[in-house]
């Protein structure tokens, strides 16, 4: 648990497996979420797909509209997103993503203590919005 905007929130951690938010996110990458988070837009969330409430998925919110979210993909190409479904209610929003954690890849050619050296400024950023040109959509 963490004190977050006045109050106590959960934490937790998911996985990414599809491509629609690279190159923001890869599959593989960890999150660590916040349950009950304040959402803004450019946030990063975990919601329930709205036509399959037993999918959870990540996408970045782009703007607050009217009976929730419109969410999207940083990823162009894939358009499972709020282009597609629509508006995402309140009520799907599971949590916000507040860091991406990078597992390290696997690299034999290289050495143990490089590998390490060249994967330690990537491994952990905060997510927060993309760009002020996101929030103005």
């Amino acid at each position: 648990m963490a004190r977050g905007e006045g109050r106590t929130m959960k934490l937790g951690l998911a996985e990414v497996y599809n491509p629609s938010m690279l190159p923001t996110l890869r599959p593989g990458d960890h999150l660590l979420l916040g349950y009950g988070a304040r959402v803004r837009p450019g946030d990063v969330l975990v919601v329930r797909h709205p036509f399959q409430h037993d999918l959870l998925i990540v996408k970045r919110a782009a703007a607050r509209r009217e009976g929730g979210w419109w969410v999207l993909g940083d990823n162009p190409r894939v358009t499972n997103d709020s282009r597609e479904f629509g508006v995402v209610p309140d009520g799907l929003v599971v949590a916000r993503a507040m860091l991406r954690l990078r597992p390290p890849r696997r690299t034999p050619q290289r050495s143990a203590l490089l590998a390490l050296l060249s994967w330690l400024p990537s491994s952990v950023r905060p997510l927060r919005a993309r760009s002020r040109r996101l929030r103005a959509r």
